[in-house]
């Protein structure tokens, strides 16, 4: 029963940063990765009380739709930073995964994202894949990108697996000309 738990927690890695709901605000829990207790439940990664209205839709449903006001050189760069983020991360590079992260991260510490991805790397093998990526918020300085998320988490040499599903909104904020994710916000979707 334990196992199922770490299983949980480590599948909430992937998540990383800042989730509320506009339900239910969750609560500041204090790291970047924390795992909720159960399918509906909204994880809180240590969000600075950023209003659910600050996010391009609703965490618990809404309709998505793209910005209209994405420069077309923009909406390619902030699609390939979320790409490099997501890929980066599937190929466990924790140098390349960083280097997807902004160093001042509004959502989240930098330092403990290390941390807990390294050790996320070295325990599981996690593969990400992300549908429906869509710009759902853009200025200048800032990037939202909304995306349907699977989650494949196995622990090698047990056989043990976690397989998850959620919507997701991956913030970006500009930093030296580079697009860099700040926070994210994540809601799984229920098992029933």
């Amino acid at each position: 029963m334990k196992f199922i738990h770490v299983l949980i927690l480590a599948a909430t890695v992937f998540t990383l940063a800042a989730c509320n709901s506009n339900e239910e605000e969750a609560t500041n829990s204090g790291t970047a990765n924390n795992a909720p207790t159960d399918a509906q439940s909204v994880t809180d990664h240590a969000a600075k009380d950023k209003a659910a209205e600050e996010v391009g839709f609703e965490m618990a449903g809404g309709n998505i739709e793209e910005a209209t006001n994405v420069p077309e050189e923009e909406k390619t760069a902030i699609l390939a930073a979320f790409n490099e983020y997501m890929e980066a991360f599937n190929v466990e590079d924790i140098d390349r995964y960083m280097n997807t992260i902004s160093k001042k991260p509004e959502g989240f510490n930098y330092a403990d994202e290390k941390t807990v991805v390294q050790e996320t790397f070295s325990e599981y093998d996690t593969i990400r894949t992300a549908e429906n990526t869509t710009v759902i918020k853009y200025d200048k300085s800032h990037a939202q990108v909304f995306a349907n998320i699977n989650i494949a988490l196995e622990q090698p040499g047990t056989g043990a697996k976690l397989d998850r599903n959620g919507r997701q909104v991956t913030v970006f904020a500009k930093e030296d000309g580079k697009w860099l994710v700040t926070s994210v916000y994540f809601i799984g979707e229920s098992s029933k």
